[in-house]
């Protein structure tokens, strides 16, 4: 359904830019094979997107990868944004949307909206929320501007409690980073229906489809993603551990359920040689080390994940420099964090791990031992999902590494 407003000023050549790089995009997303269906293509080619960010350059606002920040917090956190169209259409196809059904987005934008209005039709409901008002408000100018407000509604609240005065919903879409499954998304999301939401596990982050089966989620599809994080009630941001931050040059590990390291120590054995440990697995240039890490991640017990600046990587200190992190095993004073080296062949690298510290070398070659585990038994295979409500006994879970959250306890299981 085109929802654009017959009175919107008519501007042939603006128009037509305009389209050309809504076409341009969507021909991306198919390139990127985030966008397979008709109707999820057919919702990108209608919405125009660039009316929420009026201070992006066109261009940019139909970048394919293009997530425009629009607010950040005081200590200059992102945590509020567009995402960018890939993401938005990935979390589409993965919520399986129908004509007619209802639909809750937790984490606002206008745009999301938009694109899940034109997913279910003028027989469907979606309901947008966001904890803040200046967030909300900028939705419902987008979507009175484009036409959208006459099928979505718009609530501010904190999207800890869902929006049960028009629950049930068929589909929950979450569009910011969580570390837990209230319980109130279980209760308002119909039985059989699906929940997609960026979850935080063990400090990596991964949009997941969830299927509800009474009490439990059951995962069907896992992709690899980046949200700014949750306000409100559900609030739990990763923790700093910086180990290394002069001339600027910043090294920290990003905590999550970890326990807190000694930085001390730590930051005299990042001054130690370096140990390195060999996989031999390779991987291609372009390969998605997504699958390792969760796995790395599910089988090691004290796993962060180390983030450096580029500048660090230039003088030497870390050979692997990541603003998100790469994952790092964390024993007493010693590490070991992931890394690559070129092979002999244009597009292979060879896995392995650098340590540190006194035991860095027996660190080292217990991380590259998990990654010739990874590729013996679980490559080609994703990572199977199940939520419980909290205090579920270990009898009724699943064998596999349990997360423990405040209102639910997270199984990660590997086929």
């Amino acid at each position: 359904m085109k929802n654009v407003p017959s009175t919107t000023p008519q501007n042939t050549d603006a128009d037509s830019a305009e389209q050309r790089l809504r076409d341009q995009m969507v021909q991306r997303l198919i390139e990127l094979d985030a966008a397979r269906s008709p109707r999820v293509v057919a919702a990108f080619r209608t919405v125009p997107r660039h009316l929420a960010t009026p201070d992006v350059p066109l261009e940019r606002a139909y970048d394919a990868e293009y997530a425009a920040v629009t607010k950040k917090d005081a200590t200059g956190v992102d945590i509020s944004s567009v995402s960018a169209p890939r993401v938005q259409a990935m979390q589409i196809e993965q919520a399986g949307i129908e004509p007619g059904m209802s639909v809750l987005e937790i984490g606002s934008g206008g745009v999301n909206a938009a694109y899940l209005a034109e997913m279910t039709g003028g027989e469907g409901r979606v309901v947008t929320m966001d904890i803040d008002g200046d967030v909300t408000r900028r939705a419902a100018d987008f979507l009175k501007t484009t036409g959208y407000d006459r099928t979505v509604t718009v609530v501010t609240a904190d999207g800890e409690l869902g929006a049960p005065e028009y629950a049930p919903y068929d589909r929950i879409v979450v569009t910011v980073q969580a570390a837990d499954i209230p319980p109130a998304w279980i209760s308002q999301l119909a039985e059989g229906g699906r929940l997609v939401v960026p979850l935080r596990m063990r400090g990596m982050t991964r949009s997941i489809a969830f299927v509800r089966d009474g009490t439990r989620l059951v995962s069907d599809g896992v992709e690899l993603c980046g949200f700014v994080p949750m306000q409100g009630a559900g609030e739990n941001r990763m923790r700093l551990a910086v180990l290394h931050d002069a001339a600027g040059e910043e090294i920290a590990l990003r905590l999550d359920d970890h326990p807190d390291p000694d930085t001390r120590a730590l930051r005299d054995a990042l001054s130690t040689p370096r140990a390195q440990a060999w996989s031999g697995v390779t991987v291609a240039g372009e390969e998605s080390l997504e699958h390792l890490d969760l796995w790395l991640a599910t089988a090691l017990d004290n796993l962060p994940l180390m983030a450096a600046k580029p500048a660090a990587r230039e003088r030497g200190l870390v050979a692997s420099a990541s603003p998100i992190g790469v994952p790092t095993l964390v024993d007493g004073a010693s590490f070991a964090y992931r890394t690559s080296r070129r092979t002999d062949h244009p597009d292979r690298f060879e896995l392995g791990a650098i340590g540190h510290g006194p035991q860095g070398k027996a660190v080292a070659e217990r991380l590259a031992a998990e990654i010739r585990a990874w590729d013996r038994d679980h490559r080609g295979h994703r990572a199977h999902i199940e939520v419980y409500p909290a205090g579920t006994p270990d009898s009724q879970l699943p064998a596999g590494r349990v997360i423990e959250r405040r209102h639910t306890r997270v199984v990660i299981s590997w086929p």
